[in-house]
Parts: structure tokens; sequence; C-alpha cells
């Protein structure tokens, strides 16, 4: 990228004249040489920022990371503690947007830019393999040893390598769960559903019981089109017993099950278990009504409990947790898992300040600060039975085993493309405008073309 001193001299510093030979002496132009010299080292010398030395006191870095929602928000301390352990370093935080998708668009338009004035970064899981083939992220494999991933979520683990190499530290952990109304189950005698058709039966028999009048919703999900509506598929196709990519990268390769597994979820919308407006429901959307007492099932991920368990919820107490349920003939449900991890930029010009920050925010003290502050799930799998996080928040034995049950989504560098190819598709079989076999077959055939495409243009190499 050109600076813009550059293109502002690029514009100004042409000859005006051409009235002078091309080889006469000018003193004029010798020192209008000088003084664009000396300008220009003043201003490369404030300008360029993160190009420039560190200054005399020592070594600036600025970590990007996402808004941090909940009770507190623990960063500020945590640097603070990095910089006393480091007196030599201080870190600059600066926040992102809530959204992930307007995270990932900041961080593809500066970090293509080759200079994007950031050392460390919070990243979504799903994205550690495309930054790690672009070129984007520094290699930690010679700097984090396999010991140091260990003590963390297998699944956290495994996506923070990509082509056997680490790229990153695993530091927040989500999963998909099933939150149901543990008052209303107990009073018509049912245990949490093991399948969709347990979930289903509930939902009739739950509502029949309360009556017309309560207006009791039955399932909510995220069905918005978006990423959580990929995810919610996913859960679905694994839950049938089949997924995504197959063995050897085979797209949907039990169509016919996919096809169920979209009908299944038309038919809730269609039959009113969910409501209509599910189709345009993300996670903040379909928690809401569940928290105000009006849902008997929630498909969400485990911030939400805590809301639930705030003293002026209406479903405090009376919320339970469970492994979402499977399909018939299926395998037993799986929730997505999810999360953050820490990755250094590679072109950092402290690579091993950065490192070090990375491996003090992954470190125990700092996740148990972001577990008990911010209300965020750990990746360290220890913490789950610390007395103090399990005194805050009692469901946490409950939500490791979750966690420990779940999947990834695909591990590729093309997953983001897949998803957004496949976001109309699906929301398209969800109201209608499509049949469920069709979506499938044009998804097969559209993704595979794109796969082909991708492989063949990357040629195979990291750049």
């Amino acid at each position: 990228m050109i600076p813009p001193w550059c293109l502002w001299l690029r514009c100004h510093c042409r000859p005006r004249s051409k009235r002078r030979h091309r080889g006469a002496f000018d003193p004029r132009g010798l020192r209008t040489v000088l003084w664009l010299v000396a300008l220009i080292a003043a201003i490369s010398a404030v300008s360029c920022g993160r190009g420039s030395s560190p200054p005399p006191e020592g070594i600036e870095l600025v970590f990007k990371h996402a808004r941090i929602l909940g009770p507190a928000d623990p960063i500020a301390r945590l640097l603070a503690e990095f910089e006393a352990r480091h007196p030599a370093v201080k870190v600059r935080a600066e926040a992102l947007p809530w959204s992930s998708d307007e995270q990932r668009q900041f961080f593809v338009i500066n970090l293509e830019g080759g200079r994007p004035g950031f050392d460390v970064m919070m990243l979504d899981v799903i994205w550690v393999p495309e930054f790690a083939r672009a070129g984007w992220l520094l290699d930690l494999t010679s700097r984090i040893g396999p010991d140091e991933l260990a003590p963390h979520f297998p699944s956290a683990a495994r996506a923070a390598v990509f082509e056997d190499r680490t790229w990153a530290l695993p530091w927040l952990m989500n999963v998909g769960l099933l939150y149901y109304r543990r008052d209303l189950l107990d009073r018509y005698g049912f245990r949490p559903p093991a399948t969709y058709d347990e979930l289903v039966a509930q939902i009739e028999r739950v509502r029949a019981g309360e009556g017309p009048e309560r207006l009791l919703h039955g399932f909510l999900w995220q069905g918005k089109q978006y990423e959580g509506l990929v995810v919610n598929v996913l859960e679905g196709l694994w839950a049938a017993g089949t997924e995504l990519l197959g063995p050897g990268g085979a797209i949907l390769p039990d169509p016919e099950r996919a096809a169920e597994v979209l009908g299944f979820l038309r038919m809730l919308l269609r039959t009113g278990l969910s409501p209509a407006w599910v189709a345009a429901a993300d996670e903040e959307l379909s928690r809401r009504p569940f928290g105000q007492g009006q849902a008997l099932f929630l498909r969400n991920w485990p911030y939400a409990m805590d809301l639930f368990q705030q003293p002026d919820s209406p479903v405090r107490g009376k919320v339970g947790i469970a492994p979402l349920p499977g399909h018939r003939g299926g395998r037993p449900g799986a929730g997505s898992t999810g999360g953050a991890h820490l990755a250094v930029h590679r072109a950092t010009r402290h690579p091993e300040a950065a490192v070090a920050l990375v491996r003090y925010l992954a470190g125990e003290q700092a996740q148990r600060a972001m577990a008990l502050g911010a209300s965020l799930n750990p990746t360290r799998m220890a913490l789950y039975d610390d007395p103090d996080i399990v005194r805050a928040h009692p469901w946490m034995p409950e939500v490791r085993d979750l966690m420990l049950a779940g999947r990834p989504r695909p591990v590729t560098p093309y997953y983001l493309m897949m998803s957004t190819l496949l976001q109309p598709e699906l929301s398209a079989a969800l109201v209608g405008v499509k049949s469920p076999a069709r979506v499938v077959a044009e998804a097969r055939r559209s993704l595979g073309f794109m796969l082909g495409e991708v492989a063949a243009g990357a040629g195979g190499s990291r750049r």
C-alpha cells in the first residue's frame, strides 16, 4: 500500500515546466529536494505508526479483541498485570464490535494491507485455518509445545492446529446445548428429550396441559440467514448420523438424510412447534422469549444461563441444560463447539512479547478471571471444577461434559466460503421457497464446483 505522503509527492513534485534544459543545474531544485527529504524523514517518524521503531521507553503491543459482554470486563486488569510482569511492554487494547461478521471484515481488510496496526488478535476458532493459509498468522509451532495445548478441550486444541502447525492458543470455549424448562417438564413427569421425536411429543403434551391462553412457544432456535443457521443445520446433520463433509471431502455424502434434516426444520416452522419468526432469529432474538418464560425449549450457547439466573429473571431457578437431541436412527445429539483463539500477526515487530501476551491471556489465571468477570467459558478443562467458578456458576460441570461431547465445524480454510454459499440455500428450505431435496442437490453441486475452483486457483500452496 502506498503511504499518503508518497501519493502527495507523486502529485506535487512533477516538473511544472519543460523550458529548462534536461541537464541544466537548478539550485532551487536542489533546495527543494533537500527540503522534501527532510519532510519525508519527519513525516515517516510520526506517521508510519506500527512500522516505526519502538518508543525509547519500550515496546507497545496492540491487542484487537471483540467487545466483552458480561457483568464486568476483566481485560484492563489482566493487561495491567501482564505489564507489571513485563515492565518494558505496554499493551493497548482496542475492542471490535460484538458481531463476528464485522470482526472478520475488519481483520481481512487490514491484514490484506500488510500493515494492520495490531500485533495480537482474538479470532473465532473457524478463522484459524483460513488466516493461517493466507499467511497472516505467526507460526507458533516452535514456541508452543504439545504440553501447552493438553490442558485445553481437545476440540479447542485441534482448532488451533492447521496442517500440523500450531497457529494460535485457545482462549474461550462454546458449545451448542438445549435449554429446557425444568419446572414444566417435572410437572408432566418428563425427562429432557433424548430425541427430536420426544421433544415434539413433550411440546404437544405440555401445551395441551397448559392451555391455549398460555401462548407457550415450543422450540426456539436460530434460523436467520447467517452463520448460526449453518451451525443449527450441522447439529441436525450430526444428530441424524451424517455430516456436511464426509470422508475424502465428500459434500453431504448422505443426501437423503440431509434432506430429511432440512424437512424436519421446515416442519417445525410450518406446524407452529417453532414460531414462524424463528426463520429470522439469532441467538438473542431466540433467547429473550425463553428468558421471559414464553417457551419450553431453546437451543443456544452457555452464556444464556447466566442471564436466566439473574435475580430479576422470570425463569430464575426453573431452567435446566441438556445435550441436543438426536434424530431417530441417528446418533446422540452433539453441539457445535466454538469460541475464540488468540493469534499473533506474522509481521509483528515484537514476536516474543506478542507470544508472551498470548500465553499469559490463555493461561489459567487469566481464563479464571474471564470466567468470573465476563461469564465466558474457559478452554482449560480443570477450571470447570474450580471452587470459585463453580460457586458462581453451579452448572459449569454440566457444561464441561457437553463440551467434551461437542463437535467442531469442518476444519478447512474454505469453511467461511462454504457457509456463505450455504446460508441462502438453507434459508430457502426453511421458508418453503425450495424443497429440501432440491436445496441439498444444488448445494452439493455448487459447493463441489466452488471447492474445485478454489483448489485449482490456490494451487495447494500457502502464500
